[in-house]
């Protein structure tokens, strides 16, 4: 370790005694925390939303920086059979659960950025901890690991714009202020922890105060007056002005919250599209059943009048050498129409609909990655209210998006990325189909925010063997599945 990685230790861990020791010295927590009761019962609200869509009930939850345990009250109302874990980095507040709530939950002593405990949870939770984390993001990646399949992850946390009343108030008196600096929603966007679906929302709310100090104390009283690192604090005059240029412009602060709910996929594997018909989603498809002996499903066919149909395709060209080997197993498609059309179309014509019911993701061995290939592109209708994206999002397996690699991509591509990230479904990345490009697979890259898991070039013929030549170009299902 170097001196200066050794003196930054330090002083996180420094920096990480005096937030507990203003935890365990803040005895007016609960009179005060009005804000922080807000946010406990929205987050409680989303938890209990999220829940109820799937009709899953968790037996066993873990909560994040309890405090003196205003979520973790809600979490018993809920889920009156659950195994409550409450954990906090600061003694007292976990003396405090513990006088709340009794032996209805049990605590634990830890830090939220280090977790010591083991899973699988079904819920993991933490309301207005976040920003009291050297690194977020991080954070939340390792608590996503502890979630069981279709597990949820939900977090609040404050976000840029909180405190500008007071800032201002500083910025007129010609003081810098020593409020933390909080992501905005695009930062906040990139901590979503991979491979998990979900999406941040934001909600805004003033609270009044009498004076400025009254603000102060308020800090003080729920522990939240430590400054940001490196941050100095104002003297007593200096302090006294701000307060009063304060008072002046109302004596109230906008608090502007976020509220993360994330779900992990309920199983191994992936969800594979295109940004259009014929662009190669069948032979990605095919190339990844054979780099990860995968099994696949193609809920949807249509066209069979004109070709054999996608998953007897996949099956022969993944297999390879079937007399050294079981085959692929593929699981039959939930529908299967003649006319070239959408399935909705063809389906149809046929004098038939699409029992949504019906496209319920096959959990055989669910450690095992399966290949799910949709049809067509992501707004390819399914139902008259269900678009394939819509199933996507319904599955919750992260998507593995196929291109075309040459002109006409770009829109084509970054469009089926953003309607991606709009439902909060998780990418796993693209492959380029065709010949290279280097400059649109940059492009895509960058402008896209994915990577790029491989380009497939065009083969004039396609059989067993270039399936396992081309195969060994995309990633193994362990680096798709810890991105």
């Amino acid at each position: 370790m170097t001196r200066s990685s050794s003196a930054e230790t330090a002083s996180t861990t420094t920096r990480q005694a005096l937030i507990r020791a203003r935890f365990d010295g803040a005895q007016g927590y609960d009179g005060a925390a009005t804000l922080q009761r807000v946010a406990a019962r929205a987050l409680a609200g989303d938890l209990d939303r999220a829940l109820a869509e799937r009709a899953h009930t968790p037996l066993r939850v873990l909560e994040v920086g309890c405090g003196t345990g205003f979520l973790t009250e809600q979490l018993c109302a809920l889920w009156p059979q659950a195994h409550i874990l409450a954990t906090d980095y600061a003694p007292g507040m976990l003396a405090r659960v513990t006088a709340r709530l009794g032996a209805r939950v049990d605590v634990h002593l830890m830090d939220a950025a280090n977790p010591d405990v083991s899973g699988p949870f079904d819920v993991i939770c933490g309301s207005l901890v976040l920003q009291w984390l050297d690194d977020p993001a991080t954070a939340l990646k390792q608590l996503a690991g502890l979630l069981a399949p279709d597990g949820v992850l939900a977090v609040s946390t404050l976000r840029a714009g909180t405190f500008a009343e007071w800032q201002k108030a500083c910025a007129l008196e010609g003081q810098v202020p020593a409020t933390p600096d909080y992501p905005d929603m695009p930062e906040l966007s990139r901590w979503v922890p991979y491979p998990c679906q979900g999406m941040w929302r934001a909600e805004r709310c003033v609270q009044a105060f009498g004076t400025g100090l009254d603000f102060v104390r308020h800090l003080k009283k729920t522990g939240a007056d430590m400054p940001r690192a490196g941050a100095a604090g104002m003297g007593a005059g200096a302090l006294r002005r701000v307060a009063a240029r304060f008072e002046k412009s109302g004596a109230a602060v906008t608090w502007e919250l976020a509220y993360g709910c994330f779900r992990r996929p309920p199983r191994a594997g992936v969800f594979v599209t295109g940004t259009d018909t014929g662009v190669g989603k069948t032979l990605v498809s095919a190339c990844l059943v054979r780099r990860w002996q995968a099994p696949y499903w193609k809920p949807l066919q249509s066209g069979l009048e004109d070709e054999e149909g996608d998953t007897p395709t996949v099956a022969r060209l993944a297999a390879g050498n079937a007399l050294h080997g079981p085959g692929v197993r593929c699981f039959p498609p939930a529908g299967a129409y003649q006319a070239s059309l959408s399935p909705e179309a063809a389906a149809r014509a046929e004098g038939v609909l699409i029992d949504p019911a019906l496209l319920a993701l096959p959990m055989d061995e669910p450690a095992q990655p399966l290949v799910v290939e949709g049809a067509g592109g992501l707004m390819v209708p399914v139902t008259e209210e269900i678009m394939m994206v819509d199933l996507a999002q319904r599955w919750g397996l992260p998507v593995v998006l196929v291109a075309r690699s040459g002109l006409g991509t770009l829109n084509h591509t970054l469009l089926s990325l953003e309607a991606l990230r709009a439902r909060g479904i998780a990418v796993a990345g693209v492959v380029l189909n065709g010949p290279p490009n280097p400059e649109n697979s940059r492009t895509i890259a960058h402008k896209g925010r994915v990577r790029i898991l491989a380009e497939i070039p065009h083969e004039a013929h396609i059989d067993g063997a270039t399936v396992e030549e081309l195969s060994q170009r995309l990633p193994s299902w362990p680096e798709i599945a810890a991105v």
